[in-house]
């Protein structure tokens, strides 16, 4: 009787260190800010490229705000014409529903940047 309460006792614990090892990785990916697991930032970068008007993405950040929450953020350079025949808006529209399609990602922030723009930017990445 006594091995079993000690097999017990020791299957209970693997159990609750299972338990400990996934809340710890989940919540310091939370804290630290990290990338979702499987994230591919040259994907998500390639299909925003791969939109119409769409010229360049660089300052491209992807975090965990909360369990299965992420969110990004980037700088899309496109085309002067954008914002002079006024379907900036639509492009963002554009922008966002590829990232919710393709990569679940929710929560994003962009900032549209005429091309020209680039010069005012030295420090781009």
């Amino acid at each position: 009787m006594d091995r079993a309460d000690a097999v017990a006792s020791l299957i209970v614990v693997a159990l609750m260190l299972h338990a400990t090892w996934g809340l710890l990785r989940d919540s310091g990916r939370v804290l630290l800010e990290a990338a979702p697991e499987g994230t591919d930032l040259n994907d998500i970068r390639a299909h925003l490229l791969g939109i119409e008007h769409v010229v360049d993405v660089h300052d491209l950040h992807v975090w965990t705000v909360t369990t299965n929450l992420p969110a990004l953020s980037a700088h899309v350079v496109v085309e002067d014409s954008c914002f002079t025949d006024g379907h900036a808006p639509q492009l963002l529209d554009q922008v966002q529903a590829c990232l919710g399609g393709h990569f679940d990602v929710e929560h994003s922030t962009f900032q549209l940047e005429p091309a020209a723009h680039v010069t005012h930017e030295p420090g781009t990445h």
